[in-house]
């Protein structure tokens, strides 16, 4: 594809947005803000937005986003004003996925860019990288990536950003030193370790909500807003639970406020929050948005609690689907995993979805949990069916295989084999067949990368840049292959007090907390319920 047709698709898109920044580039620091995926999923996430505002609110930088399809034909360019990435002195990237990173290669690889943070100079963008994924362990990346952001960007993209606007024209080696003296910035080699996390301490002063509104995303027709971060409950095989802490909420004041600005551009808002049922003035900011005309949206529920209050909202407000995520079949794993309710507390849940007259009722489910058998596995069905014998309308399940994750208590767990992963999924969606349950099951295979791409080391970084660029899962296997790797390295059970390549950053709860919760969760399992 020629570049004026992309710049002409660009422009195409920029039609449809509200709220992006466009500045001169003429004495400012220019960032492209990279999210290695589709714009349709860059823009349905809502920190990727909040770094973009962060970057453009600093009067000496100009920050334009920059996407990744996949298509090797086309050019790559900014949005916003169409530049070469290279043209650009950072490139940010935002991971929140492990399996963006070999995405992330192909980028590089199309920029024209060199692999390795050190065969990079003064002529290439420093490459800096920050969200979830990489909050929890950038060590795969840290011979790529040239510095990461541990934790929440609020506080710290002010003082990075005039940083690097003051050693413009210093070299690559000053800059790196100067940024490993930041706190919360990892630069490999050169920080002190461990990099403790960044983590705001007051959210009413930093207001998190959509910046740019376009229907090209999966939430084109609602107002996102965050009303808290973290969790209170602490699932332990959750990633965001743990790396977000401490659980912390916004005020109801500030979130009216921002539904009130937020109505100028749509008539509906998306709550967003690890689990929007447990903010504890939810009565009072259902009843203040419904004063406002607005209807809502919410990214998450739990089963308990899950006041009434707000299934009616939501049902009034016209949503089709009540997603609930029991994530275990059987009590005795429910436990084990620290979810906090029981098997009345779910059909509670169904009940009311029932009561308020949703077509449809999603379940999530997780396959291959430490300690899973096959009557766990066969417990999802029986919930399954009892939900659906007390519920009239649709009912579907998503089944996801566990994923070890860094700075949770399962960080030690190893992830099951492929073959049983493959032979439970399949299991459930024959159970459930007869029953007419609509079953999306993801494969074994991605989440097997995915386990290796979360506890990797520098190793798997060599294996992702072996890969030339490609993203399929060949390219992957033969990149391991070459590499001397197996993945068992990275998928098996770890003594507690072995050595993690993510001990170079302290992103989550002490070790004792998370070995306690690991003792807590093996009894459980033990004790049958």
């Amino acid at each position: 594809m020629a570049k004026w047709d992309v710049i002409a698709s660009a422009r195409k898109v920029l039609d449809r947005e509200q709220g992006y920044v466009t500045k001169d580039w003429g004495g400012r620091l220019p960032v492209a803000l990279a999210y290695p995926n589709t714009y349709h999923l860059g823009m349905s996430n809502l920190g990727f937005q909040t770094v973009y505002q962060l970057f453009n609110a600093q009067p000496q930088v100009v920050c334009e986003r920059l996407f990744w399809s996949g298509d090797t034909r086309q050019p790559l360019v900014t949005l916003e004003s169409q530049h070469d990435p290279l043209d650009c002195a950072v490139l940010a990237v935002s991971l929140s996925f492990e399996l963006d990173y070999p995405n992330l290669l192909s980028l590089l690889h199309h920029a024209g860019m060199p692999v390795w943070s050190a065969e990079r100079d003064e002529t290439y963008p420093l490459l800096l990288a920050g969200g979830p994924a990489v909050t929890a362990n950038p060590e795969p990346l840290a011979e790529i990536c040239d510095a990461f952001v541990i934790g929440e960007a609020e506080e710290v993209v002010a003082p990075l950003a005039e940083l690097l606007w003051e050693l413009i024209d210093a070299s690559r080696g000053e800059v790196l030193e100067a940024l490993a003296q930041l706190p919360g910035v990892y630069v490999p080699g050169r920080s002190v370790l461990p990099v403790q996390r960044l983590a705001v301490r007051d959210l009413d002063q930093h207001p998190t909500h959509s910046v740019i509104l376009t229907p090209d995303t999966e939430f084109g027709d609602m107002f996102l807003i965050e009303t808290s971060r973290g969790c209170a409950h602490g699932c332990r095989f959750c990633l965001a639970g743990h790396t977000y802490r401490p659980f912390r909420e916004r005020g109801l004041q500030t979130l009216l406020a921002q539904a009130e600005a937020g109505r100028a551009y749509r008539d509906k808002v998306g709550l967003v929050g690890a689990a929007i049922s447990d903010y504890r003035e939810i009565e009072g900011l259902l009843a203040g948005l419904k004063a406002l005309g607005l209807k809502l949206s919410v990214s998450s529920l739990r089963v308990k609690p899950l006041p009434e209050a707000l299934v009616a909202a939501l049902a009034e407000s016209g949503s089709r689907t009540l997603t609930l995520a029991p994530e275990a079949g059987c009590q005795r794993l429910r436990e084990a995993v620290h979810k906090g309710f029981t098997e009345e507390d779910i059909l509670a849940a169904v009940d009311l979805a029932r009561q308020y007259r949703f077509p449809a009722l999603k379940l999530y489910f997780m396959i291959g949990l430490p300690g899973e058998t096959d009557e766990d596995v066969a417990a999802i069905a029986d919930l399954v069916r009892q939900a659906q014998g007390r519920f009239p309308g649709e009912v579907s399940i998503n089944l996801t295989p566990f994923v070890p994750k860094a700075h949770t208590p399962f960080q030690w767990e190893a992830m099951a084999a492929p073959e049983v992963l493959e032979a439970r999924l399949s299991w459930v969606q024959e159970a459930l067949r007869p029953d007419r349950v609509q079953v999306k099951a993801e494969g074994s295979a991605w989440s097997l990368v995915q386990g290796v791409l979360a506890r990797g080391d520098r190793r798997v970084g060599r294996a992702l840049a072996a890969m030339g660029g490609r993203t399929s899962l060949k390219a992957w296997e033969r990149a391991l292959r070459g590499e001397g790797i197996a993945p068992s390295e990275y998928l098996r059970q770890r003594a507690p007090d072995e050595p993690l390549p993510w001990d170079v950053v302290e992103a989550g709860p002490r070790l004792e907390f998370l070995e306690r919760e690991r003792q807590r969760a093996a009894e459980a399992l033990r004790g049958g319920g």
